[in-house]
């Protein structure tokens, strides 16, 4: 069993087991950004080793680039925590378009309700995993689970990776 600081949306304040649930949150923004490794990202498949302007990658994206590991998908601003998922109104990132329909169709798949949509839903949600990075405050977490709708988007987090099990949440 995990401890309490790998609970999801858990943020530890002290001691080895001190906690504190959702509060705090409010107001911050997270960043949602392209995955290392993920299409479009310096080293992944189809890279070509060069930036826009023809330059060297030394493992930095061209600042103000669209594309590569870091780019911005867009900020959630947290003004709402309902334990544990956070919620808050996205802002949608230079790079958004490139994920826009992977989120549309997880979320069109978590909201049916007929039998075998699951397994088709962990497939979309597999590569938002692969592709997308959520950056807390504090830096990269491990796992997550996000929805993003319009500007808004809500999710959990996890300082360890999640795995199977994971529940679709409550609707935007």
């Amino acid at each position: 069993m995990a401890g309490p600081g790998a609970m999801l949306g858990a943020r530890r304040t002290g001691g080895a087991d001190a906690v504190e649930a959702v509060v705090g949150f409010e107001d911050e923004v997270w960043r949602v950004r392209r995955a290392p490794g993920a299409p479009g990202a310096p080293g992944a498949p189809g890279d070509t080793g060069t930036t826009r302007g023809g330059a060297e990658r030394a493992g930095e994206e061209e600042p103000g680039a669209a594309s590569g590991a870091g780019a911005e998908f867009g900020e959630i601003r947290i003004d709402d925590a309902d334990f544990p998922w956070l919620s808050g109104r996205f802002e949608a990132g230079p790079a958004y378009g490139d994920v826009r329909d992977l989120f549309a169709r997880e979320l069109a798949l978590a909201e049916r309700d007929d039998a075998g949509h699951w397994e088709e839903w962990e497939a979309v949600y597999g590569e938002i995993e692969r592709r997308v990075r959520l950056v807390s405050p504090d830096g990269p977490v491990a796992g997550f689970l996000l929805h993003i709708r319009g500007d808004r988007a809500w999710f959990r987090w996890s300082e360890e990776p999640l795995g199977g099990g994971r529940e679709a949440g409550p609707e935007g």
